[in-house]
């Protein structure tokens, strides 16, 4: 038996091996000064080059223009969710929330708290799979202070292809699970936001690329923590940021420089992607019931046909080193999530044992 492990956790991720091990090597001694990376200041000399770094690379790999400034924000995503409606309301102290799935829906709830969003639900079924509507399609609100949606629902596995191209509209994206995997044109957007424990990094620090004419939207009232103003001003440092992660999202935007940048992920991201649903779709023992234009490179989830065997089927994989490939609990079933740090070897791995597996019980 391949006695290689691979990690299809949702997230924090797998991440990449090379990464891993330049940590390790230099975790006692990082850089030769006599110190662990976790026990320098983060005003120092050498963590700024670690900022400065981590911004270069972002600004390149992105392509960002001049106009946005990228912050590095204290906890997950959770906290943009209070954070965007905070400041970014102005006029209307009304918002368009496009509800796709679980999370763009937890951005919805959490924004209840602060103004009157308007629930716009974006979801329909072709042939009997669920699918998103056209962006032309969406009932946008005229008197709303901005758009937000979230181009990939981890748990469902949902995707979103489509760039948005709203006239007069501040348009916010939650990309997550998305940032790095694939193409997107950043005049696109107002505001992103991806916390990082999917393709960036460990969890802790949520990046967040903003039009710097944003940053007038005045709110007194806004916690400073998530005042996004402050964060500029203070460099995302107005407490202590959560250093290890921020040196380890350096590296790991050093590493998808050196192989190829995003065209080179997005390619083979969809090779990993297109082999996975391929098994799925040649088989009637395994389900999944999203349709292919909608359909996640990132998060691909299945059901057995057999649900009894749902358990053996976790049981079978954990020994054949495939690891973490239970379902969210909100629609049980599996979930195989193959960021940039997945290799295609784990993806054939995965599909070798779904095909060893449904000829022993189908």
């Amino acid at each position: 038996m391949n006695k290689k492990i691979y990690n299809f956790s949702a997230g924090p991720a797998m991440l990449p091996e090379e990464v891993l091990k330049k940590v390790k090597k230099n975790f006692l001694n990082w850089n030769n000064i006599g110190a662990s990376i976790i026990e320098i200041s983060h005003r120092s000399i050498e963590f700024n080059e670690i900022i400065k770094n981590s911004k270069k690379y972002l600004k390149e790999l992105l392509n960002i223009p001049k106009e946005y400034v990228i912050l590095f924000c204290q906890g997950g995503a959770r906290g943009q969710f209070s954070a965007i409606p905070m400041n970014l309301l102005n006029k209307f102290n009304c918002a368009d929330y496009i509800n796709s799935g679980y999370w763009s829906y937890q951005a919805f709830l959490e924004a209840k708290k602060y103004c009157f969003p308007n629930n716009i639900y974006v979801r329909e079924y072709i042939n009997g799979k669920i699918s998103i509507s056209n962006m032309k399609k969406w009932l946008l609100h005229k008197n709303s202070d901005y758009i937000h949606y979230c181009p990939n629902e981890t748990i469902e596995g949902i995707s979103i292809y489509e760039e948005p191209n709203f006239k007069d509209k501040i348009v916010i994206g939650d990309f997550s699970s998305y940032l790095l995997s694939q193409k997107i044109n950043i005049k696109k957007y107002d505001l992103i936001y991806a916390s990082a424990q999917k393709n960036l990094g460990p969890s802790g620090i949520t990046i967040v690329i903003i039009k710097k004419s944003l940053l007038e939207y005045k709110n007194s009232d806004i916690p400073s923590i998530l005042n996004y103003k402050k964060n500029f001003l203070f460099q995302s440092m107005l407490n202590t940021p959560v250093t290890f992660s921020w040196y380890i999202i350096s590296l790991v935007l050093k590493w998808v420089k050196k192989k190829g940048g995003i065209d080179y992920f997005e390619k083979i991201n969809i090779k990993k992607s297109n082999l996975l649903y391929q098994k799925i779709d040649d088989s009637n023992f395994y389900i999944n019931n999203i349709h292919s234009k909608n359909r996640s490179r990132m998060n691909i989830t299945f059901q057995l046909k057999n649900k009894k065997l749902n358990d053996l089927f976790l049981k079978e994989a954990n020994k054949f080193g495939l690891k973490f490939l239970k379902g969210h609990k909100i629609i049980g079933g599996f979930r195989a999530s193959i960021y940039n740090a997945m290799p295609l070897s784990g993806v054939e791995k995965l599909v070798s044992f779904m095909i060893d597996f449904e000829n022993k019980f189908k």
